[in-house]
This record gives C-alpha cells, structure tokens and sequence, in this order.
C-alpha cells in the first residue's frame, strides 16, 4: 500500500508484521541490506573509512546540479518568457501542456532523486562514524 510516511515508517510495519508471525527480523530485506553494508565498512581500514566519510560528505553537502536546476530553470524560463509563449501557444496549440508536464515530472524527480541521494548519505556517513567510534573505545580502553 502506497504511503506518505516514508521508510521509517515502512521498516517499523515490517518489523511488526514479523514479529507477530514471529518470524525473525533477517527476513526483512532493508535490515538485511544495513547489515550487508555495514560488515563491508567494519572490514575497511580506519584510513579508507575516513577518505570515504570525505567523500560522503561533499556528497550529502554538495550543491549539486539538481537544487541549481530548481532554481535557474525558472528565471531562465522568465527571460525568454515571450518567445516561449509565441511558442507554446501559436495558433491554439495544446504543446504548451506538453511542456507543462514535462517540465513538472523533471523537476518533481529530480527533486525526489536529490533528497533520496542526501539520505543516502547521511546513512552511509552514519554508519562509518559509529564504525570509527567504536574502533575508538576499543583504543582507548
């Protein structure tokens, strides 16, 4: 069933559906892919960690084509606001509602496409500062 709620929301219906089957928590594939991921990172070297930490960062935290295409594509439109509406509308034509809804479904999925990659990022960025920290307690005790 289709919902607003997000993957949060969804894994905690997962977990409560298996638990009351009483089935174990491994048959739920995004746990199984979280743990797919972090026994790779624990098996990198603390250096490699780090360097891809960096790398995630700038991901999560790069401007990135896509918020500049949300914002420029606009004014862009604005600029050559009069040729696009001889265009668009000559002599009756429907092509502007072509454009309409092309232009929507891009921007809608690459807005999508942005944020999804930011949350991917942070997970993953997540995952190597605990995997550090914990290399650090052990270090240090």
């Amino acid at each position: 069933m289709f919902s607003f709620r997000g993957d949060a929301h969804k894994i905690y219906l997962q977990l409560k559906r298996a638990s009351q089957k009483n089935e174990p928590f491994s048959t739920i594939k995004d746990l199984t892919e979280t743990e797919e991921i972090i026994h790779f990172y624990q098996q990198l070297k603390s250096t490699t960690l780090k360097t891809i930490k960096y790398r995630m960062i700038k991901e999560k935290n790069g401007s990135g084509i896509i918020p500049i295409f949300v914002t420029a594509v606009p004014w862009f439109f604005f600029l050559f606001s009069k040729q696009l509406q001889q265009f668009l509308f000559k002599n009756g034509s429907t092509l502007w509602i072509y454009f309409v809804l092309f232009y929507f479904i891009t921007l809608t999925t690459s807005v999508i496409l942005h944020f999804r990659e930011k949350a991917w990022a942070a997970f993953h960025i997540q995952i190597i500062e605990d995997i550090m920290n914990e290399r650090e307690k052990v270090n240090y005790d």
